[in-house]
């Protein structure tokens, strides 16, 4: 009778076992930058101390995954060390850069520190809108998508829930479809749909100031109707 009933447990959870059942991932494993490739950086910028991925900031760029994701759940926690510290996390991007730029096409999740607005204002000399530090979403270089609570063609989250520096901010980064939902230190706050690009490289940013990250983790899910067009180019390691 025991023999029956585990039998028949084991046939009832069986699918929670299954290999196809999506897995995390980590994207960093604590020790060296294994899985990422430079673009347009430099050896100094990007480096591992106590198991914490540190970028310098310097020079301006990014630099990419080794493979392209689709659908998939982004996980990354990221502290600025420095007052109005620019940073961010790039999906469904290009891997190569513009001539004439140094960060590439693709959908940005912007990383700012709170005092960006107040040390770099705008041409009248006032500080730059405040929605600039929510968590933005835009698409940069030429990525069109339709942004949930638009700032022009901006996402802004509805709601302001970013910490200041020396503090960690965790986002997780729901992609699907053409879709994306933004959820800032444990709430869903920002999103954009009808992205015009669907499948590209993850790319982390450097922009002028000292940034750490931990806990890059990736659940890939299955995968959708990105069109040719719609994919980032295939470019080498």
């Amino acid at each position: 009778m025991k023999s029956l009933l585990f039998a028949t447990l084991a046939l009832c959870f069986a699918p929670v076992f299954s290999a196809d059942v999506p897995q995390w991932r980590d994207l960093f494993n604590g020790k060296d930058l294994t899985g990422w490739v430079d673009v347009n950086t430099s050896p100094e910028t990007w480096s591992v101390k106590d198991g914490l991925l540190v970028c310098t900031g310097k020079p301006t760029g990014v630099m990419r995954s080794d493979k392209q994701y689709e659908n998939f759940i982004l996980h990354i926690e990221w502290m600025h060390m420095e007052a109005g510290g620019n940073s961010g996390v790039f999906v469904w991007s290009e891997g190569t850069t513009p001539p004439d730029r140094p960060l590439p096409k693709g959908m940005e999740v912007q990383m700012l520190e709170l005092e960006w607005p107040n040390l770099h204002p705008g041409k009248d000399g006032k500080p730059n809108h405040p929605g600039y530090v929510s968590g933005e979403l835009f698409g940069a270089n030429g990525l069109e998508a339709v942004p949930d609570n638009p700032r022009g063609k901006r996402s802004m989250s509805f709601e302001m829930r970013c910490k200041g520096k020396g503090e960690w901010n965790t986002y997780d980064v729901v992609c699907v479809d053409g879709t994306i939902k933004h959820s800032i230190n444990g709430k869903f706050v920002n999103g954009i749909s009808q992205s015009s690009v669907r499948k590209g490289y993850l790319c982390l940013e450097s922009e002028g100031a000292e940034i750490h990250f931990r806990n890059i983790k990736i659940l890939e899910l299955p995968g959708g109707r990105a069109t040719p067009e719609q994919t980032a180019p295939i470019v080498g390691k």
